[in-house]
């Protein structure tokens, strides 16, 4: 090691010095000496955090945002919800929900569109954002393939056609069948409701009208549950809502439910027919969602948030959740998710121009 004395006498035999300014020699050398070992210090650290950088190897490194495009308490926000204290567990970082609703859920699966593709915000996407909303819009500020990576397919569950119940006793209809005639002798008197204009509630109304040859009045709410409200006052006839949402009223004999609008029975309510069973053919409308990443996400990051979710889905107080709702937990890997989104978004085309339905 290089001593003061020993750099004394260095720099006095090499005559760099004189002895009036060795101190202030030895200082400057002294100084030098230290910046350089703090220069040399620095740069091994820079080194290190170049290599501890953040990558989507050691993905997540920080929260994440999870979107709920609509309101708090519906069965979306309550599965999301569910998810986000599983996921944590796995990814080792908390899941915070934000509810963004509006627009018919254009407005949260937008934020998704336009995040940062890095897969700290995501969004419980559904059958009206990825599916629906691109045929009923006539401009989405989003592309609901191009802009979005999918994750995990958290559940489908079937809507149910639903009559208020003094109007079913009163005018003795127990059927859809029922149903269809008296739609048909009073053309432009039966209205429905539903939570919106475009919303699946709306659809189904649509296609029941189409299919059966029946004039029937729609009526949107501002949500599902005051469509839900106003089936239960009579100021509405019948409605097409979420079995999950529907449930408790059917079990406590509040309203009279008909049929379900999926091609097989629903395990929660097996004794419930289909609407093709019912004699209303080509009639598939169903609710799914499921979670998504902003399109361009790294693959390393994808898969690793699809095993988070994947792993969730299979607990069993998650599979109880999705069960109560009328659904059963059906792990798709990201390809098969992309296909099945695919497919429906083909479907609706069809569903929304043949019922005529535009979002107001």
């Amino acid at each position: 090691m290089l001593t003061l004395t020993c750099l004394t006498q260095l720099l006095r035999f090499t005559g760099l010095i004189r002895p009036a300014r060795v101190r202030f020699s030895l200082l400057s050398a002294v100084l030098l000496i230290g910046l350089s070992g703090l220069a040399g210090t620095d740069g091994l650290a820079q080194t290190g955090s170049t290599a501890s950088s953040p990558s989507s190897n050691e993905f997540p490194t920080k929260p994440l945002r999870f979107i709920v495009p609509y309101p708090p308490g519906g069965p979306l926000d309550v599965m999301a919800r569910v998810l986000a204290e599983k996921v944590k567990i796995s990814l080792g970082q908390p899941v915070v929900v934000e509810n963004k609703p509006g627009a018919g859920g254009n407005i949260g699966a937008d934020l998704i569109a336009k995040a940062q593709p890095d897969g700290y915000t995501l969004v419980m996407g559904a059958v009206a954002t990825h599916a629906i909303n691109p045929w009923l819009f006539a401009s989405l500020a989003y592309d609901s393939v191009k802009d979005f990576a999918p994750i995990a397919l958290v559940g489908s569950v079937p809507n149910v056609l639903l009559l208020n119940l003094d109007f079913a006793t009163k005018n003795n209809i127990q059927t859809v069948q029922e149903l269809i005639a008296y739609a048909k002798k009073n053309p432009g008197q039966l209205n429905y409701g539903s939570g919106g204009s475009g919303s699946a509630g709306h659809l189904a109304g649509a296609l029941l009208s189409v299919r059966a040859g029946a004039e029937m009045v729609h009526i949107p709410y501002q949500g599902a549950a005051p469509a839900q409200l106003a089936l239960l006052s009579g100021q509405s006839a019948l409605m097409f809502d979420n079995l999950a949402a529907a449930a408790n009223l059917i079990r406590e004999k509040k309203v009279k439910a008909l049929a379900v609008t999926t091609p097989v029975r629903s395990g929660l309510l097996p004794e419930l027919p289909t609407m093709q069973e019912a004699g209303v053919q080509a009639f598939d409308l169903g609710t799914w969602f499921g979670v998504f990443a902003t399109a361009g996400t790294p693959a390393a990051t994808i898969a690793k948030l699809h095993a988070a979710y994947a792993t969730a889905l299979l607990e069993p107080e998650v599979k109880e959740r999705l069960k109560t709702m009328g659904s059963e937990a059906a792990v798709l890997s990201p390809a098969q998710f992309a296909a099945f989104v695919a497919q429906e978004r083909l479907k609706y085309q069809e569903v929304v121009k043949l019922s005529g339905a535009k979002a107001n």
